[in-house]
C-alpha cells in the first residue's frame, strides 16, 4: 500500500498517482526479486527527519528510509518512507519529474530490503540498481548520480 502524506508547503504531488505508483512498486519488486508486501509513506522532509533520528539516530533529512521487516513476518518485505520535499528538490537537480524521481527512490528503498547495502559493499548494489533502472526505463539512480559526484549515498 502506498500512502501520500504530502508535505504542507506548496509541493504539487498531482503527478504522483497511488495505483501508477502501485504497479511500478510491484514491477520493480519483482525484478528485485524481493518477496512479500511493502508499505510505503510519501512525506515531508520534517517526517522523514523525525523518522531518521527515531530509527538511526541521525538528525537530519533524507531521501529515502528503508525498514525492513522482521523474518518472523511472513509474506512481509518492509516499509519504505520517501521524502517528497528532497525528492522534488532532487527531480529540479537532476532534470527529471517528481514521479519519475519517487521511482528511482522507490528503487533503491528495495534493494536496501532486500539486502544490498551501498555503504559496505564494493559496488554491487551500484551495479544492480544501474542494471534495474535500465530495465525499467528510470532516469540515472541515486547511488550512480552521487558517485559521479564523488559524494557518499545518504540513507
Amino acid at each position: 500500500m502506498i500512502n501520500i502524506d504530502p508535505p504542507s508547503s506548496s509541493l504539487d504531488v498531482s503527478s504522483l498517482s497511488k495505483s501508477g505508483l502501485a504497479r511500478f512498486l510491484n514491477r520493480a519488486r519483482e525484478a528485485v526479486g524481493l518477496d512479500g508486501e511493502v508499505e510505503v509513506l510519501l512525506t515531508s522532509d520534517v517526517e522523514i527527519k523525525r523518522l531518521n533520528k527515531a530509527f538511526r539516530g541521525k538528525n537530519k533529512a533524507t531521501d529515502v528510509l528503508s525498514f525492513p521487516a522482521p523474518e518472523e513476518f511472513e509474506g512481509v518485505a518492509g516499509d519504505l518512507a520517501v521524502s517528497l520535499d528532497t525528492a522534488a528538490k532532487q527531480a529540479a537537480e537532476h532534470g527529471h519529474g517528481l514521479r519519475d524521481e519517487v521511482r528511482i527512490l522507490l528503487l533503491h528503498g528495495l534493494l536496501h530490503l532486500a539486502g544490498e547495502d551501498h555503504e559496505t559493499d564494493s559496488g554491487e548494489m551500484a551495479a544492480r540498481e544501474a542494471e534495474l533502472r535500465k530495465e525499467l526505463g528510470l532516469p540515472v539512480g541515486l547511488i550512480e548520480r552521487v558517485t559521479a559526484k564523488g559524494g557518499r549515498t545518504k540513507r
